[in-house]
């Protein structure tokens, strides 16, 4: 069985030879079928933009505490700005993940019409380039996974831009996260805890950093060791829901270090991709048949986000 992830190459999708780009299509819906992750490669982000990134994200973490709670808004239940260091957890766990983050939103398209609104990105003040850069890099990543969605449409059987509608001008979020040097033996806390993506699909820069670990169908944790320049793009429970556990919503980590690198910080920037809040995630009836009979009852993404922000602690419930 194979200790790393499969690679893919966008490249043979975007080709005019129909045998390389049905190639792509089986490669990643194959890798999805049973793993759940790829590694990714000639995506549309350049390296100059990677760079650039990189510099305003570690700038931004860089500044004092006082200065990034400024940016920490109440009543965004984490959708937008800065949430500090231990706010989350994974669902199930009580320890709060030793993580800060910061969360870059949709601007969608002023003829969009969109049934929600939005709320507005929050300007960092100190840092010029800081949201411009986010923003940037924000629409070359869901530009990628929108082609990634129309290779997924194929293999299960539907019209190829089945989901454009519903990913762009959709909920995405970009999420640049610093985990920082580990001080003291952290007490049942890891960087990121076994969890499963909400999402229809995430798009990672920065996992070639090392910690990422994936759980197979065996009950083994791998690495995930994509190579420098390549994205890591997983299958999300929307998904893996919209598509009656065919593709599969892998449970995935981010390990603390060996002791040796625990002054080392961590930096990674995953890409949730979320369609727009009225999509229906009932099964696809392409997904259904005798030995595999309906598995969900219907929902829509709104509602299924909803639900899931409050079970890892990121809004609170309603009581009533």
């Amino acid at each position: 069985m194979s200790k790393n992830i499969p690679s893919v190459d966008l490249s043979d999708f975007l080709s005019k030879d129909a045998k390389r780009k049905e190639k792509f299509v089986k490669e990643i819906g194959g890798a999805y079928e049973e793993i759940g992750f790829v590694s990714l490669k000639n995506h549309f982000l350049n390296d100059d933009l990677v760079n650039e990134l990189y510099k305003e994200v570690k700038a931004f973490f860089g500044l004092s505490i006082e200065e990034k709670e400024k940016y920490e808004i109440e009543g965004l239940g984490g959708q937008r700005g800065y949430i500090s260091f231990g706010k989350e957890h994974a669902k199930g766990k009580k320890e709060g993940d030793l993580k800060e983050f910061w969360h870059f939103g949709q601007e969608p398209e002023e003829n969009a019409n969109l049934t929600e609104e939005y709320p507005e990105n929050v300007q960092v003040e100190e840092l010029i380039d800081f949201n411009k850069t986010g923003m940037e890099a924000y629409r070359m990543i869901e530009k990628t996974g929108i082609y990634v969605l129309r290779a997924l449409a194929l293999y299960i059987g539907l019209e190829e831009h089945y989901f454009d509608h519903w990913a762009s001008n959709g909920n995405s979020i970009l999420r640049p996260i610093h985990y920082p040097p580990i001080t003291e033996e952290p007490k049942g806390a890891v960087r990121a805890g076994a969890h499963g993506d909400i999402n229809l699909i995430t798009l990672l820069m920065g996992a070639s950093s090392g910690g990422l670990q994936v759980l197979r169908k065996d009950g083994e944790w791998i690495d995930a060791i994509p190579a420098e320049d390549e994205l890591v793009i997983n299958v999300g429970d929307m998904l893996e829901r919209l598509t009656n556990n065919k593709l599969k919503s892998t449970i995935h980590r981010v390990a603390n270090p060996p002791k040796e690198q625990w002054g080392n910080p961590r930096y990674s920037i995953p890409f949730f991709l979320h369609p727009r809040s009225e999509m229906k995630l009932n099964c696809l009836e392409e997904c259904i048949d005798e030995d595999n009979p309906k598995q969900y009852e219907d929902i829509t993404a709104g509602e299924f986000l909803h639900q899931r922000l409050v079970e890892i602690g990121l809004i609170k419930e309603d009581k009533a």
